[in-house]
Order: C-alpha cells, then structure tokens, then sequence
C-alpha cells in the first residue's frame, strides 16, 4: 500500500480544482491506499465551518465529509496558514493536526507520493 498526500492551496470554490482534487482523492481512498491531505496558504478555507457558495457554484463541503467514509482520517493544516487568514482549528468543519511550515517537509517526507496543489 502507497501513502499518498495530497496538497490543498487554492480556496474553495475556484472553480472545478476543488471538485477534481475531491474526486481523485476519493478515487484514491477507494482503492485501499493511505490517502492524507494537508492545506496549506487559502486551502485552510476549504473546511472552513458555514460557507454558503454563490448560486450555481457546487457545495463541497458534503464531499469533505464523506473523506471519513474513504478512512480518509489524516487531515492537516498549516499553523501559519490558518494564523494569518485569522482562523483557528476550530473554525474548521472536521478535526485536523496542525503542522507548523517548518515541518512540512518532515510531514511530505513520509509519503510515497506528494500531490501538489
């Protein structure tokens, strides 16, 4: 079994980048493999508690929480990140770890594969 990490950056609801990364996500999850994500820079707003998307843009955040259904359990976020869009941990609509930048490199280390954002 490979691990696999998957690296959000972007804010939600840019288009069809989030739907996509979702999808190979749980693509990947179905497939027996260790699957985690880390969001990093405005990704951290992706689980960002009580979004309302604009009208005709698709609500993701049903998708976020299917990721338990997956045994997608392993979810991040950058501590600076969330610090500097003024979030905390608890903002957030699913439990993450919290990783300081300095460490990020220590965390994509023990992954097979990186999928960047």
């Amino acid at each position: 079994m490979k691990r696999y990490l998957f690296v959000l950056r972007k804010p939600p609801h840019s288009g069809a980048y989030v739907q996509e990364m979702l999808d190979i996500i749980l693509t990947t999850a179905a497939f027996d493999q260790h699957v985690a994500l880390v969001l990093l820079d405005d990704g951290v707003f992706q689980l960002k508690k009580n979004q309302h998307p604009a009208v005709g843009i698709k609500e993701t955040a049903a998708i976020f929480a299917a990721l338990e259904l997956y045994d997608v359990t392993a979810l991040y976020a950058e501590a600076e990140s969330l610090e500097e869009r003024g979030l905390a941990p608890e903002d957030l609509c699913l439990p993450v770890r919290t990783v300081r930048r300095k460490a990020l490199g220590a965390l994509m280390q023990q992954y097979d594969v990186v999928f960047p954002g």
